[in-house]
This record gives structure tokens, C-alpha cells and sequence, in this order.
């Protein structure tokens, strides 16, 4: 925000730099009375003229030159200290403009005295002299407003929005004392100013809450395969310890709800990792025919023996896009995978590169993945990319699917910049489509 976007009108108030010009107009009666007296003494007491035109000017010089009365000079600090009320200084303007969080500037009323550039940001056009509750709405923080008005003490609130979307928010409301007012001197009393802070705590409540629950899936996920474990065993070291029919029965079961126990802490450390790196875009160029071919190749012999034929749609060339090999050979895995196991009534897979650029020289590609089973119902594809989310929970445990792989694809193509499109209905199969930018994109 720059001084000229919001330096504000001055109040119209009888102040005036204490110049000799202005000192005259200020004291323009005593000069009349002065005049007066002159005049009546020349004419009535025959006081020579040039002595009365001296007096007269003695007594303008007095008013023009001379130190003001003390009555004048609390009056000049009287008005200067309500200007001051009235209109934050620049130095309070430059420090509420460097705080990265949206400022308000309000005086006693209510009214906007200053708005900082990220308040102007989210609250769009305000300008000072407007109620603060033309901006912020939210009944609590008007109410704590008041109180720090009426009470000159700081408070901190916290309240929440339902629309457009649920949001949480926290203010600071606190009291500003300029200072040579009486209560800048005391610090107590009526504010001259009222400082609010907003802090959006949205995103930081949405991590808070995904990593609750979280950690709830995780342990529930992790306690049941560790309850089958604890009850065989403790089986075999009893009733069964001499039967080597249950034996060989229980271990089976045991290795493999140990294997799953593997999977889904391989899963977890897999998005820790791809978490800690989120933000760094990868640098290295990377073709998806490749990675295609090489992931068809891995998984021929699961789709062999779940009767599953994949077939693959690709062009003769490259197919360039910057990316990591490893991460995005994790990506098709998943979505592969994921097709052959909850898609392969289908019969067949379908992996597909497509060319979405505009023009032939940067090529914008586009990983689909297509199978040709029951389809997603629609009010599932919204939340199929949350960790832990099932369609069917019992036919993905019975899948050995740990509720964690979409979530990684995910996380991998945020990292790359891409984007997860997802298209099904009920007997229709399903497309999961990753959209790559083009090289160089920042």
C-alpha cells in the first residue's frame, strides 16, 4: 500500500502553523480592540496621532512576534493530540504495512483509520473512513472490538466460517496509546487506536485434523493384523501346540497378516518421504514411454494371473516431461495396479499417453489409465485420493490394499506439478488421468 493509495483527508479543524501571518489572523479581535483604543484616544484625549499609530503597532508586534499565551499553547496541543487520534502517524503505517498478516486500523467508533496491503488482498476494496464492519462480519470479533474500546485491554478470539467453505480464523484486538495523549502517558484508559490482527488458521487446523485422523486409521489398521498375530500365537502355544495341522494353518494366516502389517508401513514411510520434499519441484527429464513399458513389464505377472490383459497406447518417440523415476514409476504402479485389482472384471487394461499441447513444440502430456470394470459410483471420486479412504474396505483388504496407494499418487504429482483427473460411472470402468505441465514450467 503506498501513502498515496490511502493517505486520508485531513479533518477540517482550526489549526494552523504558528506563523506571524496566521499569529494576526488568530488575534484579530485584540488587534481590533487595540485599534479602537487608539482611534478614541486620538480623538477624544488629544493623544497626538503618530502616538496612537505606535501603540497600535506595538500591540500588533506583541500578537505577531511575542511568546504565546500558555491558554493558546494548550490549545494548539489539544487540537494536535485529536488530529493524532483522529489519523494514525507514518510510522505506525509502516509497521502495520510490514506484518505479513491482515492489519486493521480503527479508532473508537469503529471506523477504519488504515488497512494494510494483505488486508486489502483478502478483503478486497476498503477504504479508510469505512465501519470496520463492512469488511469483517463476524459477530464475535465485533463484539471483542468493543470490549478492548471500553476496556483498553487486549484480547484474542477465534470463530469460524461456514462459507464458501468451512474456515477458521484467529484475531488479536489490541489497544493503541499514542504517545503526549493522557492515556499514552498512563498506558490505561480509552485507546486511541485499536489494532486487529487476523491470523487464518484454516490450513493449519486441516493439517491438524489429517493428521489426527491420520494416526487414528493408521493404529486401527495396524491393531488388527497385530490382534490376529497376538491370538495365534498365543493358539499355538497352547490348545494347538501339538497339532500340526492348525499349525501350518495359523502360520499361513500369520505371515500373511504380517505382510500386510509391511505393507502399510512401507506405504507410510513412502509418503513421509514424498511429504519431507513436497515443495521441491524435481529438475531431472524423465520419458513416460519408458516408465510405461517398464511398469507393463513388472506387472505381467500379476495381470497373468488375474487373467487381465494390459494394453498400452503410446507414441513412437519420447515423451518428455521433468519428473523423478522412481516417483513416477510409483505412480503408474499404483494406478496399474489398482486397475488390474478393483477394474479386472473388464477383462483388459488400458495405459494410454496423450498429447494435450496446443501447438507441436511444448508437448503437454497426459498419463490415462482405463479399465473396463464395475466403475466408482459418483459420490465416491471426490474423496478416493484421502488416506485410507475405501470404496469397499472389505474387498480392498481382501485386495491386500493398504487404502494408502491414490494418496501417494497424489502427493507425487503435487510435487511434479501435475494434476489427478478421475472419470467413472457404475458399469462404465473407470479413467485415472495425470495431466503433465509442459517442460519448463515453472
Amino acid at each position: 500500500m503506498t501513502e498515496t493509495q490511502h493517505s486520508p483527508t485531513y479533518p477540517a479543524m482550526d489549526y494552523r502553523p504558528a506563523s506571524p501571518a496566521n499569529r494576526l489572523r488568530d488575534g484579530r479581535w485584540q488587534l481590533l480592540v487595540a485599534a479602537c483604543f487608539a482611534f478614541g484616544a486620538w480623538a477624544g484625549y488629544d493623544v497626538p496621532l503618530p502616538v496612537s499609530v505606535l501603540g497600535f503597532l506595538v500591540m500588533a508586534f506583541a500578537v505577531a512576534f511575542l511568546p504565546r499565551r500558555a491558554g493558546s499553547r494548550r490549545l494548539e496541543a489539544v487540537k494536535q493530540r485529536e488530529l493524532r487520534r483522529m489519523w494514525p502517524g507514518t510510522g505506525m503505517k509502516v509497521t502495520v504495512d510490514a506484518l505479513p498478516a491482515p492489519c486493521f486500523v480503527a479508532d473508537g467508533r469503529g471506523i477504519t483509520r488504515y488497512i494494510n496491503k494483505a488486508a486489502l488482498k483478502r478483503y478486497g476494496d476498503m477504504k479508510p473512513g469505512d465501519p470496520l464492519s463492512f469488511s469483517l462480519r463476524a459477530p464475535s470479533l465485533l463484539e471483542a472490538f468493543d470490549r478492548v474500546c471500553s476496556s483498553g485491554e487486549p484480547e484474542r478470539i477465534n470463530w469460524t466460517e461456514k462459507v464458501p467453505t468451512e474456515s477458521w480464523f484467529e484475531a488479536h484486538v489490541s489497544p493503541v496509546f499514542m504517545p503526549g495523549t493522557a492515556s499514552g502517558r498512563s498506558g490505561k484508559g480509552l485507546p486511541d487506536f485499536v489494532l486487529v490482527v487476523i491470523q487464518d488458521q484454516t490450513e493449519q487446523r486441516r493439517l491438524e485434523r489429517m493428521r489426527t485422523d491420520f494416526v487414528a486409521n493408521a493404529s486401527h489398521e495396524l491393531r488388527t493384523p497385530l490382534a490376529s498375530l497376538s491370538g495365534f500365537i498365543e493358539t499355538l502355544q497352547g490348545p494347538a501346540r501339538d497339532d500340526p495341522t492348525a499349525r501350518e494353518r495359523f502360520l499361513a494366516i500369520m505371515q500373511e497378516q504380517a505382510g500386510r502389517m509391511r505393507r502399510l508401513i512401507d506405504d507410510i514411510l513412502s509418503l513421509s518421504r514424498i511429504e519431507l520434499k513436497a515443495h521441491v519441484k524435481p529438475s531431472a527429464q524423465v520419458d513416460l514411454v519408458e516408465i510405461i513399458r517398464h511398469t507393463r513389464d513388472a506387472l505381467a505377472p500379476v495381470a497373468k494371473e488375474m487373467g487381465v490383459t494390459v494394453e498400452t497406447e503410446v507414441p513412437d518417440g519420447e515423451a518428455i516431461v521433468n519428473g523423478d523415476r522412481d516417483e513416477l514409476i510409483q505412480v503408474t504402479e499404483n494406478l496399474i495396479e489398482n486397475a488390474l485389482k478393483y477394474g479386472g472384471s473388464g477383462g483388459r487394461v488400458t495405459v494410454a499417453l496423450e498429447d494435450e499441447s496446443q501447438s507441436g513444440d511444448d508437448h503437454k502430456w497426459a498419463l490415462a489409465i482405463r479399465d473396463y470394470g464395475e466403475g466408482i459410483p459418483a459420490e465416491h471420486l471426490p474423496r478416493l485420493t484421502e488416506r485410507f479412504y475405501r470404496v469397499n474396505a472389505d474387498s480392498s483388504r481382501a485386495m491386500k490394499g493398504t487404502g494408502l496407494g491414490l494418496a501417494i499418487v497424489k502427493h507425487i504429482l503435487n510435487r511434479h506439478r501435475a494434476r489427478l483427473e478421475i472419470e467413472s460411472s457404475p458399469g462404465n470402468g473407470a479413467t485415472f488421468r495425470a495431466h503433465f505441465p509442459p517442460i519448463g514450467t515453472p
